[in-house]
């Protein structure tokens, strides 16, 4: 945390110091559509055509094979409170659903087209699904998709990143930690996650995806956390079939040689 902390305060100075010099290193404006129909259809191909000879969850790193079983005894993983769910393949949005469909009315407020069988209206994520282009864009992103055990997918739920103090462990070697409404992942998948929220945010504008505390701690985290090889050979592959870029992996890949 010490570490963190130190980047923080480092490139607040370097961002006061050279504000009216910096140039924006990428495009504010969003991407082109990209080429998934919908978040069924993205986790089918992140399967297929990403994850194939790379399986491994993202917050316990947990092998798993094509039928989607996860060897937790690999891992050292013991579930919390639901081995069922735990030994369930997930597919975890990073930046979670709930956290950017706040930003939609169709979430907010429902819509028209939004009633079931017997006119009942609704609203929430199945209507966003139902009425909003741009929202199936972000819910099917593949950028910010990853695989989870299930568990802990759910006892994430939409909490923010942060860094926690102490080191709690509720799912044996797994080295995660979720309390008060905050999820601590852990140190190697650190960078990973923080240039997730920043492509989302540079992605999908004004859908609330940072908030001004936490853009600081993934600036930290995306300094202190070089860019994986793996993770630059996934943006290649999520590249191939969603046929749009990710700039801000792509800036970090290049600049790595990797």
């Amino acid at each position: 945390m010490k570490r963190t902390i130190f980047f923080i305060i480092l490139l607040s100075i370097i961002t006061y110091l050279n504000w009216d010099r910096i140039e924006p290193l990428l495009p504010l404006s969003a991407p082109a559509p990209h080429a998934v129909a919908d978040f069924e259809a993205a986790k089918k191909l992140l399967m297929e055509k990403v994850y194939y000879d790379h399986r491994e969850t993202i917050y316990c790193g947990c092998p798993f094979d094509e039928k989607k079983q996860i060897d937790l005894d690999a891992c050292g993983y013991t579930p919390r409170k639901d081995p069922q769910r735990a030994a369930r393949l997930e597919w975890e949005h990073v930046v979670p659903a709930h956290a950017f469909g706040q930003s939609f009315a169709e979430w907010r407020d429902g819509h028209s087209d939004c009633a079931d069988k017997k006119g009942r209206s609704f609203k929430g994520r199945r209507c966003a699904r139902l009425t909003s282009n741009e929202f199936r864009r972000m819910e099917a992103d593949m950028y910010n998709l990853y695989p989870a055990v299930g568990e802990v997918n759910g006892d994430r739920s939409n909490f923010s990143m942060a860094e926690i103090p102490g080191e709690k462990r509720e799912y044996g070697a797994c080295d995660v930690e979720i309390e008060d409404r905050k999820i601590e992942p852990r140190e190697a998948i650190r960078g990973l996650i923080a240039r997730t929220y920043l492509y989302m945010d540079r992605a999908y504008p004004g859908r609330g995806v940072i908030s001004d505390k936490n853009r600081k701690l993934f600036d930290a985290w995306d300094a202190l956390y070089p860019v994986t090889g793996w993770e630059c050979e996934r943006m290649r592959r999520i590249e191939a079939v969603q046929k749009s870029e990710d700039p801000v992996l792509a800036e970090a890949c290049e600049k790595a040689g990797r």
